[in-house]
């Protein structure tokens, strides 16, 4: 039978177990705790005093990231470089946030979204007067999505100098491992041209400013604070249809960005910058820096959103540029993804004139009467005759008159055209007995059927052999000229 102290001792031991166990498993819940949770959320709870039970109605901004073509960038990548490119640029983004008051909402795979506003802002929190607070959230958030395009045209150099904005050495350690495997890629000889020319981080960003639901959603035990309405929804439409390197906003949210001075702000800043690099964008005009326009998204019937794309990269042209040239030198799959470049921004006037000049400095022989015929092959005739059939002199004719871009605004002239022909009914047809009604009836819809197939007909045309045919020319050309240099190659071996 133990003694009492022996038993005592025992009881001791058992308790401090217990107590150091508790203590080691509350341990590792605040670990987790500190590791999972965003800590602006948890200051701004802290601060009020207690958790909010209730959502509200309020007026927030909201904005989306997404990285562009990240599926064939991360062809690069080991699973766990994506894994560090990916964390050191989101570190990199919340960095800008911090920066400006904005609220890191949710990160999924390779999309990230974010808002100004609400209980965890300290600026609206702060602030009585809402018109106040919607001019906050607008220059704020409309900036943040500026300097995340310029954040990640940073990164793709790796600049130590980037390092000097973070001063938390946990966010600086993970920069530094994104920057490592950034500046591995471009060192290799055996890659770093090819990735000078394809890995390129650009992303879409999308914001919006409206009235949404915000507070707590989800089950017991993986509630979440988020925000949820049609402001939301359609920042993330904007940000789908965002051009890549570029930011898309609402036309009301242009609105207000416009009718208080930040606009005009960023446009001078913007024209300034591009003078100074010596950018074909120093001469854009303000439709082409801001392009108001409407957007139809097919996935939802066709539904139409009037909103602005506005352009963020100072030196774009020149940039595009140099990875076309670039891509010159990697065969068939080099002239494909310039085909894609040049798809892509065929209404951009600065970015194509930039690379016609680079392909024509480097000897590329674009056909301009090839691509007119095709468009216009009856005007091509005339035009033909009446230089004696003389397709070298027409050519030279056709190359002084029209420029690449110009080209591809015939183009776009073309499918607007065809576009825009739907058949034209009438149903409101006039009764005067069911058979004259019946017969009217039968007359108007074979003349819409009529109609329809004549415009189908042309769509199918145009998407299909002219549209095609002009880029096939191109890629032609540029085969054409990759073909020259290996028999260069060849002689000079």
């Amino acid at each position: 039978m133990l003694s009492f102290p022996i038993f005592r001792n025992l009881l001791l031991r058992q308790a401090l177990r217990r107590i150091s166990i508790i203590g080691m498993k509350r341990t590792l819940r605040e670990q987790i705790e500190d590791f999972y949770l965003p800590r602006q959320l948890v200051d701004a709870i802290l601060e009020v005093g207690e958790i909010p039970q209730e959502s509200e109605e309020v007026e927030v901004g909201v904005g989306f990231i997404d990285i562009a073509d990240y599926t064939f960038l991360s062809k690069f990548l080991t699973p766990k470089e994506n894994q560090e490119v990916l964390n050191g640029l989101y570190t990199a983004f919340n960095g800008v946030l911090r920066k400006h008051g904005g609220y890191l909402n949710k990160i999924e795979g390779d999309s990230l979204m974010f808002h100004f506003g609400g209980l965890i802002d300290p600026v609206v929190r702060k602030t009585a007067d809402p018109d106040e607070i919607r001019l906050y959230m607008a220059k704020e958030l409309f900036f943040t999505c500026v300097e995340m395009q310029r954040v990640s045209l940073r990164f793709n150099s790796a600049d130590d100098r980037f390092l000097e904005d973070y001063h938390n050495e946990t966010d600086r350690q993970a920069l530094s491992r994104a920057f490592a495997i950034m500046e591995r890629l471009r060192s290799d000889d055996a890659v770093a041209n090819p990735l000078s020319a394809m890995f390129q981080i650009r992303i879409r960003v999308g914001a919006n400013l409206g009235e949404v639901t915000i507070g707590n959603f989800g089950p017991d035990g993986a509630r979440q604070w988020d925000v949820i309405g049609m402001p939301v929804i359609d920042a993330k439409r904007m940000e789908s249809t965002a051009p890549v390197g570029g930011l898309r906003i609402s036309q009301a949210y242009y609105e207000i960005l416009n009718s208080h001075g930040f606009l005009e702000e960023y446009r001078n800043r913007f024209c300034r910058e591009a003078r100074a690099l010596g950018s074909r964008y120093g001469t854009i005009t303000w439709d082409e820096l801001f392009s108001v326009r409407q957007v139809r998204l097919r996935e939802k019937g066709g539904a139409a959103y009037e909103t602005c794309s506005i352009q963020v990269n100072p030196s774009l042209p020149e940039q595009m540029a140099e990875q076309v040239l670039a891509l010159l030198a990697h065969g068939r799959f080099g002239a494909k993804r310039i085909l894609s470049i040049l798809k892509y921004y065929r209404g951009n006037r600065h970015v194509i004139e930039a690379i016609e000049e680079a392909l024509a400095h480097q000897g590329v022989i674009l056909r301009r009467s090839e691509a007119y015929e095709i468009m216009y092959p009856q005007r091509f005739s005339e035009l033909l005759g009446r230089l004696d059939n003389d397709r070298q002199a027409l050519e030279k004719e056709l190359g002084q008159e029209l420029s690449l871009f110009e080209i591809f605004t015939l183009l776009g002239r073309y499918q607007d055209t065809i576009n825009h022909r739907t058949a034209t009914g009438e149903d409101d047809l006039p009764f005067a007995s069911y058979d004259r009604h019946v017969a009217l009836a039968r007359e108007n819809l074979l003349r819409q059927y009529e109609e329809e197939k004549t415009a189908i007909a042309q769509r199918a045309y145009f998407h299909n052999v002219v549209f095609p045919l002009v880029f096939g020319s191109i890629f032609s050309a540029i085969l054409e000229y990759q073909s020259g240099q290996e028999d260069l190659e060849l002689l000079s071996g």
